[in-house]
């Protein structure tokens, strides 16, 4: 599979594709306004704890306080000691320190938060998930450090490997070199790129990742002011580096100058051998217009997407989950109904499967596949949708399907979904994409004017209505508005404006 990642660097937006065989798989953004969280340590301050939830509410800086659950919190054995003493002897004062460890670290299995956490306490924590609608950042205490290589863990006594790594001899490999280089009591998690790293690379990622960890606390110890941040992920552009640049990319293609240096740099440093393959773009026209890229995210913006084959796949994503619709559409197969619905599935389980990483969509999904019959067909769709969805890298879980022809899943969100980020609620339907119909409209005027017309001795009543609404009042609704007449004993004069929106009008008493 040929890859590239293609960026598009402005003073005002940043735009990262991942091009997968000429299509794009992944889109990332950011704008300096709407910089990600994701990654960000902070030294929050406890504002409220939630016994009924067993989670608390954090500031650290931002206009919504983040979430913390209990499974989530780690505390020091010191902080925990001074806890129990003061529940001991309550008129004894309680100074509360970061959780970093002073000695060994606690973990919290079978502990309610109340006694973990009090109002007024500072807490060291990650931004897990960004803050997505009215929801505050998702919050965790079990830091975790990126690099090209390897993750680091530092508050975990783990070793781990990349799923995605299957040879049995290469983990173990792996396994053994970590054991054999990192500090005692301390986690990392070999990453997919480390397969066939050297001891060298490995060593150098550590060191790094140890010596950024030593330098996370040196701040929160010398910080006073809290909420304040204290350690800031890397920009867009380097984690493209970072967490995009596998060996199946084969180039990276910039387009701005000073951000091929930057990234230059950091490449030196990090992943020398990448650097043959990045380029600066010496095209004439615009990068992502060259390569196609936007058309292709203007596609990913519509609920409809079509199938070659006819058919197509319905979108819906609310607040709590999202729902995706299969449909035969213009295809009528060549054979019978269920070879028909069965092809038409199986097409859908490839494009469902491109479409939840392009648009970033997580949280609970269902999929209405077109109801099957043959049990084999049902079985085959979902072996053939746990294979399509293999390429992604966000943690999926898939449910098998039920009698009805659902498919219930989770894919781990961490940040906004692609709507989320470029779109906006309709100032005109509040985002219910939906209007009044204008006969619904003809029918509310009618009332209103109904109720009110004894009070008013005029002869008249004047309609200011959207053109579409006027054409229904002289057109399918003429009969009910020449009763209305009658049983008012007014004249009822329609008048059309375009500039109003279709849902506005003015009724004025003459």
């Amino acid at each position: 599979m040929s890859s590239e990642i293609l960026i598009n660097s402005t003073s005002y937006e940043i735009r990262i594709a991942l091009v997968e065989n000429g299509h794009l798989a992944e889109f990332h953004l950011q704008r300096p306004t709407e910089k990600g969280l994701v990654g960000n340590i902070y030294r929050g301050r406890v504002v409220r704890v939630l016994p009924g939830m067993q989670a608390a509410f954090v500031d650290i800086g931002l206009e919504r306080t983040g979430f913390l659950y209990v499974d989530d919190v780690y505390i020091s054995n010191k902080d925990l000691d001074a806890r129990m003493m003061k529940r001991q002897n309550p008129c004894g004062k309680l100074e509360f320190t970061s959780t970093f460890p002073d000695t060994d670290l606690s973990r919290s299995p079978g502990m309610s938060i109340e006694s973990l956490l009090q109002e007024g306490q500072d807490i060291i924590v990650q931004v897990g998930k960004e803050p997505i609608g009215t929801k505050g950042a998702r919050l965790t205490c079990h830091i975790t450090l990126p690099c090209r290589n390897l993750v680091f863990m530092p508050l975990t006594d783990h070793i781990g490997v990349s799923r995605k790594i299957q040879n049995e001899e290469a983990r173990n490999a792996l396994k053994k070199r970590i054991e054999s280089l990192r500090p005692k009591g301390t986690g990392f998690i070999v990453r997919t790129v480390a397969e066939n790293s050297t001891r060298e690379e490995l060593e150098a990622d550590m060191e790094f990742l140890l010596l950024l960890w030593d330098e996370i606390q040196d701040i929160s110890n010398q910080t006073s002011s809290v909420p304040k941040m204290i350690y800031e992920d890397l920009d867009i552009t380097l984690r493209s580096v970072r967490d995009l640049f596998t060996e199946e990319v084969k180039n990276l293609i910039l387009d701005n100058r000073e951000t091929y240096e930057k990234l230059l740099n950091f490449v030196k440093t990090f992943a020398p051998k990448l650097q043959n393959r990045i380029s600066l773009y010496q095209g004439n026209g615009p990068l992502f217009e060259a390569y196609g890229i936007d058309v292709e995210i203007g596609r990913a913006l519509e609920k409809k997407v079509w199938l070659r084959s006819g058919g197509y796949i319905i979108i819906e994503t609310t607040e709590a989950l999202s729902v995706i619709d299969v449909n035969t559409g213009r295809y009528v197969g060549n054979n019978d109904l269920e070879e028909t619905i069965f092809t038409t599935n199986i097409e859908a389980v490839k494009e469902i499967a491109y479409q939840l990483r392009l648009r970033n969509i997580g949280g609970i999904i269902i999929i209405d596949f077109i109801d099957m019959e043959d049990e084999g067909h049902r079985e085959e769709l979902f072996t053939s949708f746990k294979e399509a969805v293999k390429k992604d890298k966000s943690r999926i879980n898939i449910l098998k399907l039920t009698e009805f022809g659902l498919v219930q899943m989770t894919r781990k969100r961490s940040c906004e979904n692609l709507s989320q980020m470029m779109c906006e609620p309709c100032h005109y339907c509040g985002g219910e994409a939906v209007l009044k119909s204008r006969r619904t409209l003809c029918y509310e005027i009618f009332r209103k004017i109904s109720r009110r017309a004894k009070q008013n001795k005029g002869a008249s009543v004047t309609i200011n209505v959207h053109p579409r609404v006027a054409d229904m009042f002289h057109k399918e609704e003429k009969s009910v508005t020449d009763e209305l007449e009658q049983e008012i004993g007014k004249r009822l004069i329609v008048k059309a404006n375009k500039n109003f929106h279709i849902e506005k009008y003015t009724i004025i008493w003459d």
